[in-house]
């Protein structure tokens, strides 16, 4: 399912995010094309203090990971960690945990 409903009136990003962000060479701009083109891979709605999920995309050939915290009643998303998913870890498609 595309995140296409995943418009956020605003974006927040944790302290975590901000230094893995920084850590991963990760920008500001990559994790906006990920919130507006990603597709939701897993849905966490038992997360607190928000429901999140993990959004998947790429940006150019870049393969990014993006866990979202969505705080639905403000329309505010939050960015909690992005990543490059591993290959080691995830199957070709970076949608699936290898067993």
């Amino acid at each position: 399912m595309k995140s296409s409903y995943l418009r956020c009136k605003s974006i927040i990003y944790s302290d975590h995010a901000v230094n893995q962000l920084f850590k991963r060479n990760i920008s500001v701009n990559e994790i906006e094309i990920i919130i507006e083109s990603g597709e939701i891979i897993f849905n966490y709605p038992n997360d607190k203090p928000f429901p999140s999920c993990l959004l998947f995309g790429f940006v150019g050939e870049r393969p990014i990971h993006l866990v979202i915290a969505r705080n639905e009643l403000e329309k505010k998303c939050i960015v909690v960690t992005a990543y490059e998913p591993d290959v080691k870890v995830w199957d070709q498609n970076f949608k699936s945990k290898l067993k």
